[in-house]
């Protein structure tokens, strides 16, 4: 596992987008897999500075998303197809038709997983997965459990994430209530992970990932088990890490 210390979110931006950028460079056609959440927009704004800079060419790139609300279209505003979009493909030369992100609106959950977890194996697996860290250790929605779910699967959201979510909608009503995410196996299955982490709010559940024993109780934590994991983190997420 390695780590890099930032003195700043911006700093452990621009990082990540190096990381991210390079492997573009290298492997042209390789398959990004990519997250959401406030986290990665730095990230996705550097690369797209690079881009119209003449510096990245993402026309042979694929990329796989890692969850999706159930019951949201991807024109809803507060889908993560609709983000994925807005804070970095329409503003690349990636083709939209090579960009996967679960089916929403598929109402038979078994199938949605299937389907999603052939769509990645078709691609020939993950070569590079984006993550951000939940305050309480998940990856994707993969929140703490007994186990570790091994492929794509719904998830009923914790009325936490439902409280933090209401404000992106008309009212708690409209909250979706269940997701679906890659499973821990899939994650894992990815060649390369890059997990960007900022703010000393993520201190104490970053230091239980990079230290702490391995437990579906931080999902997270199964990262040390990884055997190319980069950790880029801003001196406040890293705080309290030894």
């Amino acid at each position: 596992m390695k780590i890099y210390k930032t003195k700043n979110y911006e700093e452990m931006s621009k990082k990540a987008a190096h990381i991210i950028a390079s492997q573009v460079i290298l492997n042209p056609d390789c398959v990004l897999g990519l997250a959401t959440g406030s986290t990665p927009v730095g990230t996705y704004k550097n690369l797209i500075e690079w881009y119209n800079n003449g510096d990245l060419d993402f026309s042979q790139i694929t990329s796989c998303n890692l969850d999706e609300y159930r019951g949201l279209s991807g024109e809803h505003d507060q889908s993560y197809r609709y983000f994925m979009n807005h804070n970095l493909f329409d503003h690349v030369n990636i083709r939209k038709e090579w960009t996967y992100v679960p089916d929403g609106l598929e109402e038979d959950s078994d199938k949605a997983a299937r389907d999603y977890d052939q769509i990645i194996a078709d691609q020939g697996g993950i070569d590079l997965q984006l993550l951000g860290l939940g305050h309480n250790g998940h990856i994707g929605f993969n929140e703490p459990a007994d186990e570790f779910p091994k492929g794509t699967h719904v998830v009923d959201l914790t009325e936490s994430t439902i409280q933090a979510n209401k404000r992106f909608f008309a009212s708690e009503a409209d909250v979706p209530r269940q997701a679906y995410t890659m499973g821990i196996g899939t994650i894992m299955s990815a060649k390369k992970i890059l997990v960007v982490v900022s703010g000393e709010d993520k201190a104490e559940i970053l230091n239980k990932v990079i230290n702490g024993p391995i437990t579906p109780q931080v999902p997270a934590s199964i990262l040390q088990l990884h055997p190319d994991v980069t950790i880029v983190a801003d001196e406040a997420a890293l705080s309290k890490t030894k």
